[in-house]
Order: C-alpha cells, then sequence, then structure tokens
C-alpha cells in the first residue's frame, strides 16, 4: 500500500465520528477470575467521514478524494479534531508540552510522541504524521530555531538535530499532527433524495501503522 501525504479536507472531517479502539483479550476462569491481555501495544483510531457532510458539494469532494486514493488501496493523513494538537484543546502547542527524550551527547536523531496520562498510568502516542511548520522544540528549556538547530521530517515524525543535544538534557516538543489513514471500505453508497432528507452515507475510515 502507498501512502499519500494529502490530507483529507479538514471541513469535511470536522463534525466526523470517532476515536481510539483498543483491543482486550479476556479470557473468564472457573473460579470466576478473569485474566486480561493484549496483542496491541498502541491504540487504532477509526472514523466516519459521513457524518461531516453538509451539502452535495461536500458529497462531490469526498468522491473524488476516495477516487484519487483508489478506495482503500492508498493511506492518506486525517485530522482528528477532537485530538490534534500536543496541548489542551484550549491552548495553543509551546516547545516544552511534550518530553521527547534526553540527550547523550551522542544522539541527534528523535521521533516525536504524545502523553496520554491518567493518575499512575501514562501511554505514550508515536506521532509519525506532525503538521509541517508546527513543530516547537527545546532543549534544556531553551527554545531552538526551525530548519536552523534542527529539522524535522513530517512523513515520519522524526526530529533531527544539528549538533547532539548535551547528555542529561530534557528535549520537548509542541506540534500539531494528522493520522495516518485509509478508507475502510471500496464503495460510497450515495443518494441524493436521501441526503437532502438527512441521511448521510456511511464512509468509515481507520489508522494505518507506519
Amino acid at each position: 500500500m502507498a501512502f499519500h501525504e494529502v490530507s483529507f479536507p479538514a471541513n469535511l472531517s470536522f463534525g466526523s465520528l470517532g476515536g481510539p479502539e483498543r483491543r482486550t483479550e479476556i479470557v473468564a476462569l472457573t473460579n470466576g477470575h478473569e485474566e486480561r491481555s493484549t496483542p496491541w501495544a498502541h491504540s487504532r483510531r477509526r472514523y466516519d467521514a459521513g457524518m461531516g457532510l453538509r451539502s452535495l458539494d461536500d458529497v462531490a469532494r469526498l468522491i473524488a478524494f476516495f477516487e484519487a486514493r483508489a478506495g482503500q488501496l492508498h493511506g492518506f493523513r486525517w485530522k482528528d479534531w477532537a485530538d490534534f494538537k500536543s496541548s489542551t484543546p484550549s491552548a495553543a502547542p509551546g516547545p516544552q508540552d511534550q518530553q521527547i527524550g534526553r540527550g547523550d551527547g551522542v544522539r541527534r536523531s528523535f521521533a516525536l510522541r504524545k502523553s496520554y496520562q491518567s493518575g499512575p498510568a501514562r501511554y505514550w502516542r508515536p506521532i509519525v504524521k506532525p503538521v509541517a511548520g508546527t513543530v516547537l522544540m527545546a532543549v534544556g528549556g531553551i527554545e531552538l530555531r526551525d530548519t536552523v538547530d534542527f529539522n524535522v521530517d513530517p512523513a515520519t515524525g522524526t526530529l533531527t538535530f544539528s549538533a547532539p543535544p548535551e547528555d542529561g538534557a530534557e528535549i520537548t516538543a509542541g506540534f500539531e499532527f494528522e493520522v495516518p489513514v485509509r478508507f475502510d471500505t471500496d464503495r460510497i453508497a450515495v443518494s441524493v433524495s436521501s441526503f437532502q432528507a438527512g441521511d448521510l452515507p456511511q464512509v468509515p475510515v481507520i489508522e494505518v501503522r507506519i
């Protein structure tokens, strides 16, 4: 499968329904207890692109995008309006939003990630599709300059420093990001009369591993 570095129209994804999905395997024991495990290290997100359609022009744009991706064949970028930046939803991203790692005086490349914490539990989500031009970086609390002190690959989420961060220096970042996805169907069924009556087509979209 090829991946197209193109974003699904943001105004169409706004209002869509979706979010993270986990897979948990549960075995019920004879004593009434359970054993729970998961084969997934990371969650997978699902969305319904049909929920964001508001006019027949929107339907036409969706169909054009669908055809250009050849249905399920090619992946693309998706803006999840409920979770698209390193900061809280009401704040702008800042260079100290997320801890990326610590320098060792040798390593120059690091991967973007986002923390989800509740109580003592924490989940680190890999960020592989940052939005170009939105990444802010700091080392030891000192903000760095994009393209001068560091570079970011928007296709992988890998950032490379021009010089290795000092040993023990905390590396932090702030950013906006998108989700790598594909259509989860090879068919879109639209009826003009039904659409005008408020019946929206179902257009499932699913996150892909990069």
